[in-house]
């Protein structure tokens, strides 16, 4: 890469940055801009501004998202840098609270793409009582006082039960049984269970638990679900590549093979409106919709970003978090599988939603097997700077 093209890359990234960050924070695009240009080396001054890139993007979402929210609740007065930056470093240290209110603006955001794209109104219904259900259960399990790697790994090899049953016997649709029908609904549990379990196995991994994700690798090869199976062994290269043990090298192995094995079989299922393949069908609706999409989907990802930055402990599960989100955003947009939280579908939200409780609640916090069961208590911060721009 010539130096010309490098500088050209800066420049690009610095006006992205400049673009993003709101009015109060705009001095730090500038200071970024400014000590790009100081640095004399291309390649130095390049990755010094994408890092910056990657550290100030989550900072600027969480501040347009809390300019928002204080505009509900009826807060007129502009917030000065250093209240907002407060505000906004009070928040970045709570990972799982950013993942809720993430969660909420992507099904938000992919309610306003459903009903510009026209789709029936009990869709969006459903979606919006996903979230509730999600999220209150999301609350329950964090107040269960149940404790201790025991109740993780029993956890994990129950829902690798449950996945095996679906695969045996599931709904079954072309050859593929992915769903359990109830109550008129089609459920697809490995978009709820899998990712709350393998980002559980970042923190918490030992025979049990290594056992129960090998099970669930052979029961997305059984579904057959490629996409699932595609994300599985992504996620445990994350977790294999941050923190190798021989837990997660051996669980890796069945995952690719699991992998490997859906390759092998045709995966014949047709798209679905309102829930596969809208990443480019929004956009021929209407170039909003097209942006509520993408956007939505980029939330999904926050969590992971912000918290990586922070939090040097916990990398591993911010890593399998970030995985585990990101396979399943890549494989909506390559095949027909559901485009999560945006796209119709109860069981990418709930997922999501349950995956936040592996997620700590305050940034430097070890997440172990005490945690993950959430019936610990924790030291919690003051929220003095979640609400020192509203005194």
């Amino acid at each position: 890469m010539s130096a010309g093209l490098r500088r050209c890359l800066i420049d690009l990234a610095c006006r992205a940055l400049q673009a993003t960050l709101p009015s109060p924070l705009q001095s730090w695009g500038w200071a970024v801009r400014y000590e790009a240009a100081a640095i004399p080396n291309e390649t130095k001054a390049l990755l010094f501004t994408l890092n910056s890139l990657c550290g100030l993007m989550p900072r600027a979402l969480a501040s347009h998202l809390i300019q928002i929210f204080a505009s509900l609740i009826g807060e007129r007065a502009p917030l000065s840098e250093g209240s907002t930056m407060n505000i906004v470093d009070a928040t970045l240290g709570r990972p799982r609270t950013i993942g809720i209110i993430c969660a909420i603006s992507a099904v938000i955001l992919g309610i306003v793409y459903m009903a510009i794209a026209g789709a029936p109104m009990r869709y969006l219904g459903i979606n919006l009582g996903a979230l509730a259900i999600g999220l209150t259960m999301l609350a329950l399990l964090d107040r269960t006082e149940v404790t201790g790697q025991r109740w993780i790994n029993g956890a994990i090899i129950t829902m690798a039960g449950a996945l095996l049953a679906t695969a045996l016997l599931g709904s079954k649709v072309d050859g593929a049984a992915r769903w359990v029908n109830l109550g008129g609904l089609a459920i697809q549990p490995s978009l709820i269970l899998l990712p709350v379990m393998l980002v559980a196995f970042a923190s918490i991994r030992s025979a049990l638990s290594t056992g129960g994700i090998i099970a669930a690798s052979a029961a997305m090869a059984l579904q057959p679900d490629r996409g699932m199976a595609g994300m599985l062994a992504l996620c445990l290269a994350a977790i294999a590549i941050v923190r190798r043990d021989k837990h997660a090298s051996l669980a890796l192995a069945f995952g690719l093979t699991g992998f490997a094995v859906t390759l092998a079989r045709a995966d014949t299922l047709p798209a679905v409106p309102y829930v596969d393949q809208i990443l480019y069908s929004s956009f021929e609706v209407h170039v909003s919709a097209g942006l509520a999409v993408l956007g939505g989907m980029a939330l999904l990802l926050v969590p992971p970003l912000a918290g990586w930055s922070r939090d040097a402990d916990n990398r591993a599960t911010y890593a399998a978090f970030g995985a585990t989100w990101f396979t399943v955003i890549m494989a909506a947009a390559i095949g027909n599988y559901p485009t999560p939280i945006v796209g119709y579908g109860g069981s990418a939200i709930i997922g999501y939603a349950l995956s936040l409780l592996a997620l700590p609640k305050l940034s430097g916090v070890h997440v172990g097997a005490a945690e993950l069961s959430c019936g610990t208590a924790q030291v919690r911060p003051s929220n003095r700077n979640l609400f020192v721009a509203l005194a």
